[in-house]
């Protein structure tokens, strides 16, 4: 194996903490080239698919790449803007250049910020790449999920191993599995809601829509069901709002196998008949506004929900870039950089240290030039304290 290095580095040089924000993808552009490309990486993962490999490249080349591409292709252009192209990349583009200015406010130029999608483009492999490149030597990596899924959170953690095994000299790694339960983050879920409702009105039922998994996943282990009901209980504690005014769907099943229930379209079909025509639907899964979100629950489910009795369907939009959102993220890396350089409370002493480590730093690469440098070494430490 050829290892991927940094044979350029420079001794003295600085070093950095890299927090790295990965959220799921998206294809490159809303044609159907692009779409298959994209869903050819997403569905050959077999966190996704847990079926045995040779099964599922039948189905999924035999079949789905043949059909789904086209349709999916037309969903995309639905939610594609001529300006800012995919709404889920553009959006987290916003949130890593937030973050990345909250960071800088609290812990200077000590910490680089980078962004990847774990299939499409940015690559997680060229996020690192980049990071490399401002010599992080500790990394910080953040799955843009709030609730853990070996779906999501394990596939993001098997990507960036995948990454690390090809690396030469690995960074210090801490990995963030969840904040769904992170009572800052249920403070900024509760707020959006109620700014929401304060513009326009609250209705009957508030609908908290999760992207669905396989009901196998979750009987064999997978914990996202449960982290997704106590996300809507912690939510519903905090907008003191009695727990029958609030509901829980999954949705996006694709297939025959049964997945997690109840499911949003039914529901939505359903809903009316049962007397609740007045809903307004969030969907804390997401941590920013995608296909999902715009086209599969403000379109389609929102259609299902009117074209069957409802009278009023208000969608509250993901955290996206909000301010107070990103606020509770930094505070989210602060948690868990605790103990690394950069959130000590005396870096700034440690920064007039730096001048000494540099040259601490130059006057050892002459020791491993020559262990008979000996000397000159001494006088360098010497003259830089």
């Amino acid at each position: 194996m050829k290892y991927i290095g940094t044979p350029q580095f420079n001794h003295g040089t600085p070093e950095k903490l890299g927090v790295l924000m990965i959220n799921l993808g998206t294809p490159d552009a809303p044609e159907t080239p692009e779409v298959r490309r994209y869903l050819a990486q997403f569905l050959s993962d077999p966190r996704i698919i847990e079926l045995p490999r040779w099964l599922w490249k039948t189905i999924l080349h035999g079949i789905i790449l043949r059909v789904r591409p086209a349709k999916s292709a037309e969903a995309y252009k639905e939610v594609w803007s001529e300006t800012d192209g995919s709404p889920l990349l553009s959006i987290s583009k916003k949130q890593q250049a937030a973050l990345q200015k909250e960071l800088s406010a609290r812990y200077g130029d000590d910490v680089v910020v980078g962004l990847g999608m774990r299939y499409g483009t940015p690559s997680v492999d060229d996020a690192l790449t980049e990071l490399e490149q401002h010599n992080v030597r500790r990394l910080l990596i953040i799955p843009m999920y709030p609730q853990y899924s070996g779906t999501t959170t394990a596939s993001v953690f098997d990507e960036v191993a995948n990454r690390l095994q090809r690396t030469r000299w690995l960074p210090e790694l801490r990995f963030i599995n969840q904040w769904c339960d992170e009572p800052g983050y249920i403070k900024v879920l509760a707020n959006s809601v109620k700014k929401y409702w304060a513009e326009n009105g609250k209705n009957d039922l508030l609908v908290t829509s999760y992207h669905g998994i396989p009901k196998r996943y979750l009987l064999n282990g997978d914990p996202y069901h449960c982290l997704c009901h106590k996300t809507t209980r912690l939510l519903a504690e905090e907008l003191a709002i009695d727990p029958s005014k609030t509901k829980v769907v999954f949705q996006s099943r694709v297939g025959k196998e049964e997945w997690l229930q109840p499911y949003c379209d039914e529901t939505m079909k359903r809903l009316p008949k049962d007397g609740v025509t007045k809903i307004d639907v969030i969907s804390p899964a997401f941590a920013a506004d995608c296909l999902e979100t715009i086209e599969e629950i403000e379109g389609e489910n929102r259609e299902y929900f009117m074209e069957n009795g409802g009278e009023s369907f208000n969608y509250i939009p993901c955290l996206n870039d909000d301010a107070e959102h990103m606020q509770f993220m930094a505070d989210l890396v602060g948690k868990h950089i605790q103990g690394w350089p950069e959130a000590d409370a005396n870096r700034n002493k440690a920064k007039e240290d730096e001048h000494y480590r540099v040259s601490a730093a130059l006057a050892d690469k002459l020791m491993s030039a020559d262990p008979k440098l000996e000397k000159q070494r001494a006088k360098i430490l010497a003259k830089a304290k």
